[in-house]
């Protein structure tokens, strides 16, 4: 085929396409556009539903607290636009329940979507709740001043003790929290002070004091702790006669620093007679206030 009957039977075909029929190609093209308008915007516009697990969080009053859910997830059901559900992440929600209004005991809830909130995207609406009913326990919250324990760990240096028990610096701290368990606490503890190499008196500054149920606040987390150190103690049994009494004796037992007691002469201890309240005799031994005295008798 010669070039210009080519260019004539391309042009013929052009003719066909864009110039004939040329008003029904057009409205062949309007109802092509508007189908597929039609089919976007409903498919835009299409309602669903979904479901989600999400946290439960319970608000009592101010002065309550929930003891025992042992719910802690519920599963909830939506409606709402396709594209919103779509977009709606697990972590951002979470179903509040008000328990302002409950009474402390244990209670029984309704969960219903008219008597919670979760927050939605607007346009997404809660249609149901699952469980529908959980058993909760509310009690009356308390404040009380616990003793503080100081807890050691480890040895002082050799030939060296502790002196009777640490003493926490305040010796008491104020907790709230649920009345049960606040009454159930005896004491609180502080972390492990270590008393290895020790050989003289210190202090143990801002020491944590912690409590084993974490429902429980403590005001006051640290304490400074005094922990006394001395020499270890021995016995000494002491028998020593009684000035203006032939034949009567005073006995004892010495207890203190080993190199006070042992060191002790008789002769620098003095010993007194006197009566108690009901007219009975004691013995009175005057020593260096490191010793105490055990047993004391007269005989």
């Amino acid at each position: 085929m010669s070039g210009k009957p080519r260019n004539l039977f391309f042009k013929h075909i052009l003719r066909k396409i864009f110039l004939e029929d040329w008003a029904m190609k057009l409205v062949a093209l309007v109802i092509t556009f508007g189908l597929w308008l039609g089919v976007t915007v409903i498919s835009k516009g299409k309602q669903t539903s979904d479901r989600f697990t999400v946290g439960l969080n319970l608000r009592p009053a101010d002065n309550a607290a929930v003891t025992n859910a042992p719910v802690q997830e519920v599963e909830i059901r939506v409606r709402g636009l396709d594209e919103k559900i779509e977009k709606i992440q697990r972590k951002d929600l979470e179903v509040y329940v008000d328990l302002s209004e409950l009474q402390p005991g244990e209670n029984v809830l309704t969960l219903t979507p008219d008597n919670v909130s979760v927050p939605l995207p607007e346009g997404v609406k809660l249609i149901d709740l699952q469980p529908s009913r959980i058993a909760v326990t509310i009690e009356t919250i308390k404040e009380r001043e616990i003793a503080v324990k100081a807890v050691t760990e480890g040895t002082p240096e050799n030939g060296f003790e502790v002196y009777g028990e640490p003493s926490a610096l305040p010796q008491k701290v104020s907790v709230r929290g649920p009345a049960s368990l606040v009454n159930a606490i005896d004491q609180l503890l502080t972390d492990k002070i270590p008393l290895d190499g020790h050989r003289e008196d210190f202090t143990a500054r801002q020491i944590p004091v912690s409590s084993a149920n974490n429902k429980v606040t403590i005001f006051n987390t640290v304490v400074d702790v005094f922990v006394r150190i001395g020499e270890k103690r021995v016995e000494r049994q002491i028998s020593l006669p009684i000035p203006g009494q032939p034949g009567k004796a005073a006995t004892a037992t010495l207890y203190g620093p080993k190199t006070i007691v042992t060191k002790l002469k008789p002769t620098e201890i003095k010993v007194e007679i006197g009566k108690n309240d009901s007219g009975t005799e004691i013995v009175k031994f005057d020593l260096p206030p490191e010793i105490e005295v055990r047993n004391p008798k007269i005989k």
